[in-house]
Order: C-alpha cells, then structure tokens, then sequence
C-alpha cells in the first residue's frame, strides 16, 4: 500500500494541535504551582528563617546537603547565604555545602560507604549551635535499586542533633522521616519531584529574602536577581 504524502492542511492541523496541547499542559502546570504555594505552611517558613537568623546572630555555621537535585539547591542556597544576603551586612552567614567537595566525597564514599559522605564531613567541621539544612524530595522515605533513600542525610541529621544542633529541612510527598526530625520544616504539598525540587527553589530565595532585609537592618532590599 502506498503512503500518501502529508498535505499541507494536515501539517497545519498538526501543529495546531501540538500548540493547543502544549498551552493546556504549560497552563495546567503553572496553576499546580499556584496551588502548591498556596497550601504551603507559613508557619513552618517562618520558624526555618528564624533558625537560621539565629545562627547569623550567634555566630554559628550553617551546613546544607542534599542528593540529586537537592544537591544543587544545597549548593545554591549556601552561595545565596555567603553572598547575596550577606552582602550589605557587617556580619557575614558562615554557610558551607557538604556536596561540593568531589575528592572528599569520593573518598568517603570509597572508604566509608555512601551513608557517611555527610556525617564524616560534621565530624570535622560541626560545632554546637550550628545548623544543618537537610534537603530531600522523598524526606528520607522510600526506596529504588540502591536501597533505601537519603539515609545519608538522615546520619547527619541524628548527629547534629545529638551534638547541640539544629535542623531545618526541605521536603515534599508526606514529608518522610525528616518532618519530624528536623526542628522546622517545610513539606511541600505535592507527589511529583519536580514540583517539589522548583518549589524547594523558591523557598531558599524565599528565605534568602527575608534573611538579606533581617541581617542588613535597614528597609526591604530591593531583588539584585
């Protein structure tokens, strides 16, 4: 049987449709977005900020961590942190990601196992009063082929707190073990990863908002981004 070639009209009739299609979806995820902000609890926003003015306050280290995508939000946030809030203060954030090191987490990961990349990290660095910032789409919950998920957070996590720390974590789904671990967190109401990853994005500029106008005493700064 020959194939006949597309006409023109089809084509057209194609790609509008592939247009239509693509409007809806874009549409369709940006009100989830809308919805997803909206549920957000203000309360557990409000009382992480103020963990970490605390530890600007009282001089103390904050350390973030995170796997996958929740790598590169710790990354951002402790540059955020360091540079962005603390620009027009006297006092800087003392802020460090515990994913960036590649040889150390390489090492540990070689000689200690995956579970220790971060704890062997607090060991180090880790003073009382400092606060670890935990980062994780499943909350430390669930699991795929390599086992169980982010108990590499977990560990520090528990070791933090039982040498004085404290934790403020970034979750979704049902916020897993880290939503009763941390001191503060913010579970982002939705089942889908990257819902949860964008949104966990404008929490930490949220956050570093708010933190750059606390720490600079002065009016609102206007967003240098």
């Amino acid at each position: 049987m020959v194939k006949r070639p597309i006409t023109r009209a089809q084509k057209e009739l194609e790609t509008r449709t592939l247009r239509k299609q693509l409007t809806e979806r874009t549409n369709t995820y940006l009100d989830e977005v809308s919805e997803i902000a909206r549920k957000l609890d203000r309360k557990a926003i409000d009382s992480s900020i103020q963990i970490l003015y605390e530890a600007w306050k009282n001089d103390n280290q904050v350390f973030t961590l995170g796997n996958g995508g929740s790598a590169s939000t710790a990354t951002h946030l402790a540059c955020d942190l360091d540079k962005w809030v603390s620009d027009k203060a006297a006092k800087k954030f003392r802020a460090f990601s515990l994913v960036d090191n590649i040889p150390m987490v390489s090492a540990l990961t070689n000689d200690n196992g995956w579970s220790d990349i971060y704890y062997e990290q607090l060991r180090n660095f880790f003073r009382k009063g400092d606060v670890v910032v935990a980062i994780s789409v499943h909350g430390g919950s669930g699991s795929d082929k390599a086992g169980p998920w982010s108990q590499n957070l977990l560990k520090a996590v528990k070791y933090a707190k039982d040498n004085g720390g404290k934790i403020v974590g970034l979750a979704g789904f049902d916020g897993g073990v880290l939503r009763t671990a941390a001191d503060a967190c913010i579970v982002v109401p939705a089942e889908s990863t990257p819902h949860v990853e964008g949104m966990h994005l404008v929490l930490t500029h949220l956050m570093c908002e708010q933190l750059r106008e606390m720490i600079s005493g002065g009016s609102p700064q206007k967003s240098s981004y």
